[in-house]
C-alpha cells in the first residue's frame, strides 16, 4: 500500500472512531486508548500520525468544511448555471449547526475551552480561516456565473456568514433549540443578502 493511501485509511479509521467515541461519551471523557481500542489501530500507526487526541479533533473540524465544499462544487459544476443549487448544499449543512449532537459542534466548543494551549489555538485559527476562504471562493464562484451580483462585498459578506455560523454552532450546546433565529432563518438571511444586494448590502 503506497504511503498516501496509508495515510487516507487510517486517517478514515481515527475520523470514524473518534466520532463514534463523541457521540458515546463526548469530548471530555475521550482517551488516546479508547481511540486505540475503537479503531483497531495500534498506538504507533496512530502517533505516526497525530501527537494527541485534539490533533484527531482538528481532523473533524476540517472534515465537515471540505465535505460542504464538496458538496457545494458538485453543485456549481451542473449545468445550467444557477443559485439554488449550490445553496441549497450550504443550506443543507446549516442544519447541524444547531444540532446538539452534532460532533462537529461539540468539538468545536470544546476546543473553544482550551485555547489557552497554544496548538489547540492554532487549531482553531486556521478552522476559522478555512471557513471564511471556502466562504469567500462560494461567493466569488456565484458571482463568477453571474447568480450573485458584483456588488455584494465577498470579504465582508464571508466573515458575516462565517460568524452567524459559529454562533448557532455555541449555542447548540448553551441553550435550548429555539425557534427565533434558526439555521432555516440563516440560510435564508443569507440568500437576501446574495441576491438582493441593494436591500441587504453590507457597506
Amino acid at each position: 500500500m503506497k504511503n498516501e493511501e496509508r495515510r487516507e485509511q487510517t486517517t478514515r479509521q481515527l475520523l470514524n472512531a473518534t466520532k463514534s467515541l463523541i457521540r458515546e461519551k463526548g469530548c471530555h471523557a475521550i482517551t488516546m486508548q479508547d481511540i486505540m481500542n475503537e479503531s483497531g489501530l495500534s498506538k504507533g500507526a496512530i502517533f505516526h500520525y497525530v501527537k494527541n487526541k485534539d490533533e484527531i479533533f482538528a481532523w473533524v473540524l476540517q472534515e465537515s468544511l471540505e465535505e460542504t465544499n464538496e458538496l457545494f462544487n458538485d453543485q456549481v459544476k451542473r449545468e445550467p448555471k444557477t443559485f439554488d443549487g449550490p445553496m441549497q448544499a450550504i443550506a443543507r449543512s446549516l442544519t447541524a449547526l444547531e444540532n446538539p449532537q452534532d460532533v462537529t459542534n461539540k468539538v468545536f466548543v470544546y476546543l473553544i475551552g482550551k485555547e489557552d494551549n497554544p496548538a489547540v489555538a492554532e487549531v482553531l485559527h486556521r478552522f476559522y480561516d478555512r471557513a471564511v476562504t471556502l466562504s469567500r471562493n462560494w461567493i466569488a464562484a456565484g458571482q463568477r456565473h453571474g447568480v450573485i451580483p458584483e456588488s455584494v462585498d465577498t470579504a465582508k459578506t464571508s466573515e458575516l456568514f462565517v460568524l452567524l455560523s459559529l454562533g448557532l454552532r455555541v449555542r447548540s450546546t448553551v441553550s435550548e433549540p429555539g425557534d427565533t433565529f434558526t439555521a432555516r432563518d440563516l440560510s435564508a438571511f443569507m440568500t437576501a443578502i446574495l441576491q438582493h444586494s441593494s436591500k441587504g448590502e453590507i457597506q
